[in-house]
């Protein structure tokens, strides 16, 4: 049986671990209290004596292959990205949300909209904690969801996750201790494809707590950039801008840096390698695989969001908020803007796929 130690030698030493949290969150969830989360983002052990070696860790990491299939099965995943059973650009239909918001606020107005009809209790989301950091939340109420939405800067920084180290990845996933200890039992789940693999191997184990999570949100992922100070300096040299004044950033075919002004600066991903987390590079789900529906500013005009229905269960809410939180453009009218956007997703998703093979290849050669 493989434990804790076999994670810390097969991913963490590699530089493959994702920071998702699963290992811990399960952990402290079913109140071992074994493992934390170091100020730098890394899983650790708190007290090994506790670590009863049941593996779970292990198993529930998705840069171990050892449930793969099961995983796959789970969620219906087929070739070449995951189930797609459909595809929208869409927005938020309130003002307030679309301003706040980021590329059409749509995941905010679903989530609006599941609480306001009763369907989830919470849900475990980001907000900000200061420039580039976002921290997990537990929302409980429409001004707690509203006050996650959107990706804004402060002028001072919260730095109590990273320590020194600024971040677009929140490790959302540690809220599930939360849902542990508040007994909420209908809960949506916003977050990045390894967060939301975690949970689905979860979820093929059986182990709490899971099985609080009713939905399954993805957001599409280039990879974690972070920004620390040297990574600030640079970016100003590369987009010719100065931090203060920025209010916006957000990730499409490259960095959009909106500047205060109303001027957007775009800075090619392929310039951005000195920011992205080495795992990053061997990870291949851009668009969030095994979620239930998934999202990106990818493909869409501005103001808008690219939605990919990957579940019945995912389809049933996006088909109940259309026309009263969320509006979606009229593909029927134009047929070929959704056969754009799809080869858009997959364009991106096999590039990443491709990087990742190519990587992963590379390190078990360096391995022998």
């Amino acid at each position: 049986m493989k434990t804790f130690t076999d994670l810390i030698t097969e991913v963490q030493e590699k530089g493959l671990c994702h920071h998702c949290g699963g290992c811990v969150a399960f952990c402290t969830a079913i109140n071992y209290g074994a493992l934390w989360l170091g100020a730098d983002g890394r899983p650790r052990y708190l007290d090994k004596d506790k670590c009863i070696e049941c593996g779970i860790c292990y198993a529930i990491c998705p840069v171990i292959n050892e449930l793969d299939e099961e995983t796959k099965k789970l969620v219906s995943w087929s070739p070449p990205m995951g189930p797609v059973l459909g595809t929208a650009t869409a927005r938020a239909m309130d003002p307030e949300v679309q301003a706040r918001g980021t590329d059409g606020g749509v995941v905010t107005a679903l989530l609006l909209h599941l609480f306001e009809q009763g369907r989830i209790d919470a849900a475990i989301v980001s907000k900000k904690g200061g420039p580039f950091l976002r921290l997990p939340w537990l929302a409980k109420s429409r001004e707690e969801i509203l006050e996650a939405a959107g990706f804004h800067f402060d002028t001072v920084p919260n730095i109590a996750h990273f320590s020194q180290m600024y971040s677009t990845y929140s490790p959302s996933i540690m809220e599930l201790r939360e849902v542990a200890k508040k007994a909420v039992r209908r809960v949506a789940f916003v977050g990045t494809p390894c967060q939301i693999n975690a949970l689905r191997r979860m979820e093929v184990l059986g182990v709490v707590p899971s099985d609080a999570i009713k939905i399954h949100f993805g957001l599409f992922c280039a990879g974690n950039f972070q920004f620390g100070e040297d990574e600030r300096r640079r970016l100003e040299t590369l987009g010719n801008f100065q931090w203060p004044q920025v209010y916006k950033v957000n990730l499409k075919e490259d960095l959009m840096v909106h500047l205060r002004d109303g001027a957007i600066r775009h800075i090619p991903l392929e310039e951005l390698a000195f920011m992205k987390r080495r795992a990053c590079l061997f990870c291949d789900d851009y668009a969030a695989e095994y979620a239930d529906l998934s999202f990106g500013g990818l493909g869409a005009p501005e103001g808008w969001t690219t939605v990919i229905v990957r579940s019945t269960v995912g389809r049933a809410i996006l088909t109940q908020a259309l026309g009263s939180t969320v509006e979606a453009s009229n593909y029927r009218e134009s047929p070929a803007l959704s056969q754009a956007l799809m080869a858009k997703v997959h364009e991106w998703s096999e590039k990443k796929k491709q990087a990742a093979e190519e990587r992963n290849r590379e390190l078990a050669r360096r391995a022998v």
